[in-house]
């Protein structure tokens, strides 16, 4: 393993030079070149006469060089490298641009293999910029399957080949850590084949092959470690939390609104897993609007009935006190005190009281439910019997964060995740394998579909006068822009600039507010709380907006620079708005010409169903972009495989029969090994 473990800095192919550009592409050993896959492959494999070839056609020839020759264009500071290759059939030129070196190599008589795209100077054939090859060598760049690599500036795929090429001999010194019998069952490669196969395939199929093979082994040790963190969890013990059928029928019917079918299914999933002694860790999945949050506070309700404690975490003021003003005029009907915890107050049940008092009555045991921001994991912060974390918009939270709301000596309290973003269901297997699934999408009954336009620049003006129309009837709006300063190279509306036009060209009669996050947290405050009270007409706002903020009288929501943002972003603003029995309206502006941008646009136009459109843009996106996960730590081959429910399906079957067999992978270390390097690197926040 020693080569494998040696800094490219220390090869002598290579040196220290390369190494700053390696690091670019997050390389720095010898083992991580082997493992930089290329994503695509030239086929340069079948030669063709020089009498045959066609234009704009890409082409491999072999030939002998006939002449060659340096010609310097002064004026245009260039120096063209020119070689005229013949075979039986006839002649070719090609041409090379500021590499005068290649004249040295370029000796008359010598065998050469040229391979590209075929074009046409003075009506005559010729090669610009070909790849070739010396034909005594072994064809790495031509007369192949030819790998491209994913470069950097001074790092190209012909250095990448040469250097990578002798470095396969070294392969067979990787230990392979996919068990026989498992590569047996599901038909892969063994690792040394694989890797020289990716790197320098005999055929495509090869190529596909051995990228299932390492795709599988990236999935199969996600699976692996998501399955030990449950058998993990499985073995904690967590405080049971009773239900009673009574007071639920009372916590119901106190509700001034029905409960939909999905909420009933969902809160039903979560009480039969909090009366476990073993800790729930659960993910409730909903649409913007769908009524998660009474669902979390009927099992926080369950838990104050037990006499145990709940602590509600939110990422933002704003979000946390939106939370606390609606749940606690509910629990209090029942005696159940609800405090409010953030950076700038502490509340219980709608009095202000001191931090120092508020961590007082936590540590007492006093107040049943805490919500509240980061705030809730500080140091002094110290529940007597916590029974229940809730955590709203989870994937903003890091591992940390959630440890340090569930640590716990001899029990941990049950874990409650929400999220409105909504994530493909294949995709959720995955990323959130460790956790169980509560899905709600099923709306409110009441609530209409909100009408989404896209609109270009010309119709700006027709909806200035709609927005305008809609605060007559005493509605309000938000208009969302995608940056908060001007930019030099981006065309797009800042929010800044936006405000000051707006407020003195196009609304000078109306009231208008600016949010954004670079202002301080009380700013904010401030801001949101006029325009909840209705003391603001129109919101101009960035994305902070998107998370939670709940303005029932808001009815129009204008994005500009719509492209900007993705689908599920938008789709969380259009939820801004459509929070009443008022008709809403969503407008999405924007300046591109594309095709493509209109009708990812078009998909949120129509979509209704918040997983419907998450699949759409899973499927015009990609996974990684889609939920950010190309920071994650995970190989773009396992990113590109988060779709595929059949290599998904398998590598889940595959996990629990290595667990099956060995719990603890006492009988696999090298799989353990990996096991712990992937849980170091890995983070889906």
């Amino acid at each position: 393993m020693a080569i494998l473990d040696a800094e490219i800095q220390n090869i002598k192919y290579f040196g220290p030079a390369a190494a700053k550009k390696f690091a670019k592409l997050n390389i720095k050993t010898v083992g991580d070149l082997l493992y930089h896959f290329p994503f695509r492959y030239d086929d340069f494999s079948s030669f063709t006469p020089i009498a045959e070839l066609q234009f704009n056609s890409q082409a491999t020839v072999r030939g002998t060089i006939l002449s060659a020759k340096n010609i310097n264009i002064f004026k245009r500071r260039m120096t063209l490298t020119e070689a005229v290759i013949e075979d039986e059939s006839g002649a070719i030129k090609s041409v090379w641009f500021n590499q005068p070196y290649l004249l040295n190599q370029f000796k008359s008589g010598r065998q050469i293999n040229i391979s590209g795209k075929v074009s046409l100077n003075k009506k005559r054939h010729c090669f610009s910029n070909p790849a070739y090859e010396f034909v005594s060598k072994e064809p790495l760049h031509t007369g192949r399957l030819v790998p491209v690599y994913p470069e950097t500036h001074g790092l190209t795929s012909r250095w990448l080949r040469l250097g990578i090429k002798p470095l396969l001999r070294f392969a067979n010194q990787i230990a392979d850590i996919l068990p026989d019998d498992l590569k047996k069952t599901y038909h892969l490669p063994n690792l040394e084949y694989a890797l020289s196969q990716i790197h320098f395939p005999e055929t495509l199929e090869n190529a596909e092959l051995a990228k299932k093979r390492f795709a599988f082994e990236e999935l199969f040790i996600l699976q692996l470690f998501m399955a030990m963190e449950r058998l993990k969890l499985q073995k904690q013990n967590a405080p049971a939390i009773k239900f009673d059928e009574g007071m639920a029928k009372k916590f119901v019917a106190s509700l001034s609104f029905n409960l939909t079918d999905d909420q009933k299914k969902s809160a039903w999933q979560i009480i039969q897993d909090i009366q476990q002694n073993k800790p729930m860790n659960r993910l409730l999945e909903g649409n913007v609007g769908s009524g998660k949050t009474i669902v979390a506070a009927m099992a926080a309700y369950f838990a104050a009935l037990s006499d145990y404690q709940t602590a509600f975490m939110a990422p933002t003021e704003i979000l946390s006190r939106q939370h606390y003003e609606k749940i606690w005029p509910l629990l209090n009907n029942f005696g159940i005190k609800v405090g409010l915890l953030t950076s700038s107050e502490a509340k219980i049940s709608g009095n202000k009281i001191s931090k120092k008092e508020f961590t007082g009555k936590i540590a007492a045991g006093e107040i049943p439910i805490v919500i509240g921001t980061h705030s809730l994991i500080q140091k002094n912060v110290d529940f007597k019997n916590l029974a229940l974390v809730i955590i709203d918009e989870q994937h903003r939270f890091g591992v940390n964060q959630r440890a340090a709301l569930t640590r716990r000596k001899t029990t941990i309290p049950h874990l409650l995740s929400m999220s409105a973003t909504p994530i493909p269901r294949t995709l959720g297997l995955t990323i959130w394998g460790d956790l169980d699934l509560s899905i709600i999408e099923e709306m409110p009954k009441g609530r209409k579909n909100i009408i989404t336009k896209i609109a270009p620049p010309a119709e700006r003006d027709k909806v200035y006068e709609f927005i305008k129309s809609e605060i007559k009837k005493g509605r309000q709006a938000f208009i969302v822009c995608p940056l908060i300063e001007e930019s030099e190279t981006l065309a797009v509306k800042a929010v800044k600039k936006e405000y000051e036009r707006l407020q003195k060209e196009i609304f000078p009669e109306l009231k208008i507010g600016l949010l954004h996050g670079r202002l301080k947290p009380k700013e904010k405050e401030k801001v949101m709380s006029e325009f909840l009270v209705q003391n603001l007409d129109i919101l101009i706002t960035t994305s902070v907006v998107e998370v939670g903020i709940d303005v029932s009288n808001a009815t129009v929501m204008m994005v500009e620079g719509a492209d900007r943002f993705g689908l599920a972003s938008l789709y969380q603003f259009r939820g801004r708005v459509g929070r009443s029995e008022h008709q809403s309206y969503c407008f999405l502006l924007t300046d591109s010409p594309s095709e493509k941008t209109n009708e990812r646009l078009k998909a949120i136009e129509t979509a209704q169903s918040g997983f419907d459109l998450a699949e759409k843009d899973l499927e015009m996106r990609g996974p990684g972009d889609f939920i950010g996960v190309r920071q994650s730590g995970l190989p773009d081959l396992a990113i590109a495989s988060l779709t595929d429910a059949k290599l998904i399906g398998e590598t889940r079957e595959a996990a629990k029969k290595i667990l099956r067999e060995s719990p603890n992978l006492k009988n696999y270390p090298l799989l353990a090994n990996k096991v712990l390097e992937f849980q170091n690197r890995i983070h889906f926040e």
